[in-house]
């Protein structure tokens, strides 16, 4: 499967090099591609960089992997039509960072990102996955005998089973939490993921749900 990334930090990076060990062609995009170029003579010959309009034309699947604030702006740039039919798998944040750290919580009841997204995108199936969780984690959710849960929310059942999927494959347990308004209560969770961090100095923990 091709698998375009809309974004180039450590996170976008660790998953591109995630999906590429699984098979997947992988292009990451970015404002200014220069700055990957030790990913790209790292990663396999199935790794290639560009734009963000480049990487979202080249993806059957899109992930949205920048800071929260900029993730409207990335759309904009990498064209409203080049998502158009795909899954897009949104790994943004509500986040303020204008106080310096722990950032605080944006998001509003009915406004989180995930859905300011797929408002954005009405022709796309967004799936909010991979958010309450880092990088260090993100594929290897192994813990002793235990595995991660990771959490996702979207509209699309198709969508989010192609999401799964791939989610899957890097050894998670998932659970679907609904449709795409529920992405508001990942983005909650995923700032008591970051409140711990900064709070523990640690950045290795996951969630795990359980049932009975």
């Amino acid at each position: 499967m091709k698998i375009g990334i809309i974004g180039s930090g450590g996170v976008a990076q660790t998953l591109g090099s995630g999906f590429l060990a699984h098979g997947h062609e992988v292009k990451l995009g970015s404002r200014d591609a220069s700055k990957l170029s030790e990913w790209l003579a790292a990663a396999s010959e199935k790794a290639s960089v560009g734009t963000f309009e480049d990487a979202a034309a080249f993806g059957d699947v899109v992930s949205i992997i920048v800071l929260g604030e900029a993730a409207l702006t990335a759309i904009d740039l990498a064209g409203k039509d080049n998502f158009s039919g795909k899954t897009v798998i949104d790994v943004t944040n509500s986040l303020d960072f204008s106080s310096g750290v722990p950032p605080k919580f944006s998001a509003t009841v009915g406004n989180s990102l995930g859905e300011q997204i797929q408002r954005e995108l009405p022709k796309a199936n967004v799936v909010k996955a991979f958010n309450t969780i880092g990088a260090a984690v993100m594929v290897d959710p192994k813990f002793g005998d235990d595995t991660a849960t990771q959490f996702i929310a979207g509209n699309d059942e198709v969508a989010k089973a192609e999401a799964t999927g791939l989610i899957k494959e890097f050894g998670w347990d998932v659970e679907d939490l609904g449709d795409i308004e529920q992405a508001f209560f990942l983005e909650t969770l995923a700032s008591l993921w970051i409140n711990y961090g900064f709070k523990n100095n640690t950045w290795t923990h996951a969630f795990k749900f359980l049932k009975r």
